[in-house]
């Protein structure tokens, strides 16, 4: 199965911004307990190619580690040679688009209004990250004028209206400070929170 076609299977990419890295192989772990298979290590965090290498290489084909906050095809190349295998952006670079795609990783620029998100299509995108997500009906009108687009709105995604953004048309959802909170000490018992919150995330996406 291609990578698109995972992402497109599980939906939920849960991202990690601001960790120290090395509590991000544990979170990880605890998040795939919970039943979360895609993971973003955004590329303002500390050492982002060494966590995504690290966390690859543990988690192998069970979880499938991407790059966010990518703007710029320099930092897409030296992500995807770390080890992610999709790419996503907060903005619309046509430049990154072109290099995820030639590197053969999954392209996810960002956009949010109906022209962005056209032309983040017509450049070659797989998916397009709507940012901010202000709320189901927007997602709803934008996917009715395009719906060979998948969306994957991010920023307040939450278990109580993941299942609104789903029914509104979303393809996928990233989620952030939602499912880990970034300051948390990584005790034992802030991991198994953290599996919890997981799989209620899972539960409202499939209710």
């Amino acid at each position: 199965m291609s990578v698109l076609a995972q992402i497109l299977e599980h939906r939920i990419i849960a991202i990690v911004r601001g960790v120290q890295p090395e509590a991000v192989l544990p979170l990880a772990e605890a998040m795939y307990a919970g039943g979360i298979r895609l993971l973003e290590v955004t590329m303002n965090s500390d050492d982002p190619l060494t966590v995504i290498r690290a966390v690859s290489a543990a988690m192998g084909d069970k979880m499938i580690i991407g790059a966010g906050t990518v703007l710029d095809a320099a930092t897409a190349r030296q992500a995807a040679s770390a080890g992610a295998r999709f790419i996503l952006s907060p903005i619309l670079e046509p430049d990154v688009i072109r290099t995820a795609r030639d590197l053969g990783v999954v392209s996810i620029p960002g956009a949010y209004t109906a022209t962005e998100v056209y032309a983040a299509y017509k450049q070659g995108a797989d998916m397009i990250k709507v940012f901010p997500a202000t709320s189901p009906a927007y997602i709803k009108d934008i996917a009715a004028p395009l719906p060979k687009m998948h969306l994957l709105p991010t920023g307040g995604i939450t278990p109580e209206n993941i299942g609104d953004f789903r029914k509104a048309g979303a393809a996928g959802f990233g989620v952030g400070s939602a499912l880990v909170n970034a300051k948390a000490p990584v005790t034992p018992e802030y991991l198994r929170h953290l599996t919890a919150t997981a799989q209620r995330f899972i539960q409202a996406l499939h209710s």
